[in-house]
C-alpha cells in the first residue's frame, strides 16, 4: 500500500494509551499513567531482510557446564569491549597486587552485572577460561579471580536463602496443589473469602494461586510469607477480622489480604529482578540505614533479604534472614529447597537464545511502539514487557478490528480476563520453557485455552481489558522457566529482527535494527510508528 493511501487512511486516525500500558490501581491488574496523545502517519516500516536466530533451549541441561581450566599464567588478555564504566571516584582503591576473591558464576549472571555488584570493573577480572561479551550469559559455575578494594564495606550474610528455582513459578512447582495444602493445614486461610473488584469472590487458596499465577512466583513461596507475617496458613489469629493489613504493610491502597499479597510479590519481584539485573547493590532499612548486598548471593536470596529490608528494623532483619528465620519456617512446610535446585538447574541455563519471533501484530498494519521495558505485572518487578497500540479513529478505550497474532508456534495455555498466555515448547505446561504473556486482549474473538497456534494466527483484539488502561493497545511479555525474561537485557527481546533496548528509565526504551532507531513514547510522534513488512 503507497504512502498516499495510508495517509488518506491515517491522516485523522489516534490512539490512546497508558504511558507504561500496563498497571493496575484496582487487584490484578498492571500499574501506570494515563496518557491520551493521537497517531499521525509513518513511512517508517521494518525492514523484509530479517537475520535469523538459533533456536531456544526447551528444558534446563541436567547437570552444570563443566569450565575448562587452563594454568593461570595462560590468562587470556580481557577484550578492551569488555571494559565498564563506573562511578569509582567515591569508591576505595582496588588492590591490584593483593588478595583475589575467588567468584563461580550463577544462573543468569554476565561480566557487566557482575561487576555492578563488585563494584570493580571488568578490565580486572581474571579467569581460567577465554570470557564471552560483557553481556553474555555465562555458564554457571565459571570462575572469576576479582580483586577485593581496601577497606571492603559491610555486606549482608552469605549464606544462601531461596534458590532460583524455588522463587519463581517454574518446573519445581509442577505437581504442588495449593488448595489441597492449603486445607491441610486447617488455618483461617482455608476458609478465608475475599471480594475482589476485578474478579468477584476469590477463595485464600484462589487469591493465593492468581497472584502466583499473574506475577509468576512460587505459590510455596507466597505460602511460606503469609505464614510468618499472619499465620493464617496454621492458625486462627484472634484479631484477624478487624486487621485489614494481615502481612503488615498498612498503607491505605493495599487494605485487605488481596492487595497485600500484590504489595509483597511486588516487593520480592523487585527485590529478585532489579538483582538480576545489576541495578539493586544495597538494602535501605526504614531507618535510613543500608548495608551492601553480598555479591555471592543468588537472586532468589536477595529478594529475600530485600522484601525483609521493607518490613523490619535492621536488628528483626537479621533474625528472620538467618537460619532460624525465614527458611526454617519455609522447610517446616515445605522440607528443603535445595534438592529442588539440584533436580532442574538453573532458571536460565546458559547458551539459552530466544527463539525466532515475529511482531505480535498482522503484516502490513500501522502500529505504534508506546512504551520500552517496563514490569511484567506489577507496579515494581521485571523489566520483561514492552506495548504497542494500533492505529485508531478514535482515542480512549475503543473497540480495535486490528489483530493480535502469534509471534511463534505455539499452545494455549492460559486465559484470563485480558490475559492469553502462549507455550512455545508444546509441553503444554506455563511453567517450563518459553513463554508469552499478551495483556489487554479484548473478550470478543479471543483464543480459546488449548487452542494450537501456527505462526500469525489470530490471538484477539487489542483493548483496555485486564488490568486498568485508559487507552488500546497490547502489552507483550516473555518467560522463561517460569523467570520473566527482561527485555532488555542478556537475552533481548528480538521481533523480526528489531532488538529491544532499555532506556534511561522504565518506558523509556527503544528499538533497533540495521542502524534505525525506534524510540518509544506515547506522545504521538510518527518516530514511533511502524508497519510489520512479514
Amino acid at each position: 500500500m503507497n504512502l498516499k493511501l495510508f495517509t488518506r487512511l491515517f491522516a485523522l486516525f489516534a490512539y490512546a494509551l497508558v504511558a507504561t500500558g500496563c498497571s493496575p490501581t484496582g487487584p490484578g491488574g498492571l500499574w501506570g499513567k494515563p496518557l491520551t496523545p493521537t497517531i499521525a502517519i509513518s513511512e517508517l516500516v521494518v525492514p523484509s531482510n530479517t537475520p535469523r536466530f538459533v533456536p531456544s533451549l526447551t528444558s534446563s541441561p541436567t547437570s552444570t557446564p563443566r569450565v575448562t581450566v587452563t594454568p593461570l599464567s595462560s590468562l587470556p588478555e580481557i577484550l578492551p569491549d569488555l571494559t565498564l564504566a563506573l562511578p569509582l571516584a567515591t569508591l576505595p582503591p582496588i588492590n591490584q597486587g593483593g588478595p583475589m576473591e575467588s567468584y563461580f558464576s550463577q544462573s543468569g549472571d554476565t561480566l557487566e552485572i557482575i561487576s555492578r555488584r563488585f563494584e570493580i570493573p571488568i578490565e580486572y577480572f581474571q579467569s581460567p577460561v577465554v570470557l564471552p561479551s560483557s553481556t553474555e550469559l555465562l555458564p554457571t559455575g565459571t570462575l572469576l579471580l576479582i580483586p577485593k578494594r581496601e577497606g571492603q564495606p559491610e555486606f549482608t550474610p552469605n549464606a544462601g536463602i531461596l534458590p532460583d528455582t524455588e522463587f519463581v513459578f517454574g518446573p519445581s512447582t509442577i505437581g504442588f496443589d495449593t488448595d489441597t495444602f492449603i486445607k491441610s493445614k486447617n488455618g483461617l486461610l482455608s476458609e478465608y473469602k475475599e471480594y475482589i473488584m476485578s474478579g468477584g469472590w476469590h477463595t485464600g487458596s484462589q487469591a493465593v494461586m492468581r497472584i502466583s499465577e499473574e506475577n509468576s512466583i512460587n505459590p510455596k513461596l507466597i505460602l511460606a510469607i503469609i505464614e510468618i507475617e499472619s499465620n493464617w496458613l496454621t492458625s486462627y489469629p484472634d484479631n484477624y477480622a478487624e486487621d485489614e493489613y494481615p502481612l503488615g504493610h498498612r498503607e491505605y491502597l493495599y487494605r485487605g489480604f488481596f492487595r497485600q499479597l500484590m504489595w509483597a510479590t511486588g516487593q520480592l519481584s523487585k527485590g529478585y529482578y532489579e538483582w538480576r539485573s545489576g541495578k539493586l547493590t544495597t538494602l535501605t532499612f526504614r531507618d535510613g540505614s543500608q548495608i551492601k548486598i553480598n555479591p555471592n548471593l543468588n537472586a532468589g536470596t536477595v529478594a529475600i533479604q530485600y522484601y525483609f529490608s521493607q518490613t523490619r528494623s535492621r536488628e528483626d532483619w537479621e533474625e528472620i534472614v538467618s537460619e532460624e528465620g525465614f527458611i526454617k519456617v519455609y522447610k517446616d512446610l515445605f522440607g528443603d529447597p535445595i534438592p529442588a535446585w539440584e533436580k532442574f538447574g538453573p532458571t536460565l541455563p546458559a547458551g539459552i537464545r530466544q527463539p525466532q519471533l515475529s511482531f505480535p501484530i498482522e503484516v502490513g498494519k500501522l502500529w505504534a511502539f508506546i512504551s520500552g521495558p517496563h514490569s511484567a505485572w506489577e507496579r515494581e518487578g521485571a523489566q520483561a514487557a514492552v506495548d504497542f497500540a494500533p492505529a485508531s479513529e478514535k482515542s480512549g478505550c475503543v473497540e480495535s478490528p486490528e489483530w493480535v497474532v502469534a509471534p511463534a508456534d505455539g499452545i494455549v495455555v492460559r486465559v484470563d480476563t485480558g490475559v492469553v498466555i502462549l507455550d512455545l515448547d508444546g509441553d503444554g505446561l506455563e511453567q517450563t520453557g518459553w513463554n508469552l504473556l499478551f495483556m489487554h486482549i479484548s473478550s470478543k474473538d479471543k483464543v480459546e485455552l488449548g487452542s494450537v497456534l501456527k505462526k500469525n494466527y489470530r490471538i484477539g483484539h487489542p483493548s483496555c481489558e485486564g488490568g486498568v488502561s485508559t487507552g488500546t493497545h497490547l502489552h507483550f511479555a516473555r518467560k522463561y522457566n517460569g523467570e520473566w525474561v527482561l527485555a532488555g537485557g542478556s537475552i533481548p527481546m528480538i521481533l523480526n529482527g528489531w532488538e529491544i533496548q532499555d532506556g534511561d528509565a522504565p518506558y523509556k526504551g527503544s528499538m533497533t535494527f540495521l542502524g534505525q532507531t525506534i524510540r518509544a513514547c506515547t506522545c504521538s510522534d510518527f518516530t514511533t510508528h511502524f508497519i510489520r513488512k512479514e
